[in-house]
């Protein structure tokens, strides 16, 4: 029964060591709403941000994912200029989520960066593609 268990964690140790050696990017694809707006975001002060050199605001409870996936502290972004994806909530106008994207969603050039494309073009969530008409 001992021999079963040092196997079993051994197994278990050897699998999660892999998966750490992975690259963050394949680690996860993350899926981004349909709603998700792409920009430049600049946290100027918390929680006053500019989003495309325009002035905004985080929402109460907002939450900002770095490129890996990583909940980020506010104030280690103040002035760093970075491109993401982010959300707006609809009732107040505030910035809810943003996700700065890694190398391998920026290669991914076509994304609405207003609410005007997103309402005009098609989204495939399966494969987080938009298409123009």
């Amino acid at each position: 029964m001992m021999m079963k268990r040092r196997s079993l964690v051994l197994t278990l140790a050897c699998g999660v060591s892999a998966l750490a050696a992975l690259p963050a990017q394949a680690q996860t694809q993350r899926i981004f709403p349909p709603t998700a707006l792409r920009g430049e975001f600049v946290l100027t002060e918390f929680p006053d941000a500019l989003i495309n050199r325009h002035p905004a605001k985080l929402a109460p409870g907002a939450r900002i994912f770095g490129d890996t996936n990583l909940l980020m502290q506010p104030g280690s972004l103040v002035g760093q200029k970075n491109i993401v994806h982010y959300v707006i909530e609809p009732s107040s106008g505030l910035i809810m989520t943003v996700w700065i994207l890694n190398p391998v969603e920026l290669a991914n050039k076509l994304w609405p960066r207003t609410p005007q494309e997103a309402a005009t073009w098609t989204f495939d969530s399966a494969s987080q593609t938009w298409k123009k008409p």
